[in-house]
């Protein structure tokens, strides 16, 4: 017989850091296995620059909205995800997202362990005060480069 039992992992025992200014908290890894499960706050205004990596995503709007934009065969296409939509990334499918409203939004993200450790290395510990510095820039970039991302578009 199958159990259903789970492990709630409290809040507060979250890792929490910052990347372009969305605070992002690690809920869940699975040891020895490629999964992880972020939850990624993104204030009115954030997004991110367009780009591609060769692991795939899966998104759950918890709260808010986002406008994704990801290539598609017939070029870029740009959507609205709302809370309890489930958004696909593809392996080495161009994507970004913004949160053009006056809410912050929140979502889940399903990711493997490259696209973690790319999220981990970008991350700093204090939220940003303003736009990201040059700094923060250069340590996003670097990290990219390192875990075989491609930044398209700034």
């Amino acid at each position: 017989m199958m159990s259903n039992s789970f492990v709630k992992a409290p809040q507060a025992s979250a890792k929490v850091f910052f990347v372009l200014g969305d605070r992002i908290e690690r809920r869940a890894r699975l040891q020895g296995a490629w999964l992880n499960i972020f939850d990624i706050t993104v204030p009115p205004g954030s997004r991110t620059p367009l780009h591609r990596h060769a692991s795939p995503e899966v998104f759950r709007i918890i709260e808010g909205r986002l406008t994704i934009r990801r290539a598609t065969e017939n070029g870029l296409e740009e959507f609205e995800a709302m809370a309890g939509n489930i958004v696909r990334i593809a392996a080495n499918q161009a994507h970004a997202y913004s949160n053009p409203g006056p809410q912050t939004a929140v979502f889940s993200a399903i990711v493997d362990r490259d696209m973690a450790e790319f999220l981990e290395a970008a991350g700093s510990q204090e939220p940003p005060k303003a736009t990201p510095s040059a700094e923060t820039m250069e340590r996003m970039k670097a990290a990219a480069n390192a875990h075989g991302i491609t930044i398209l578009a700034a």
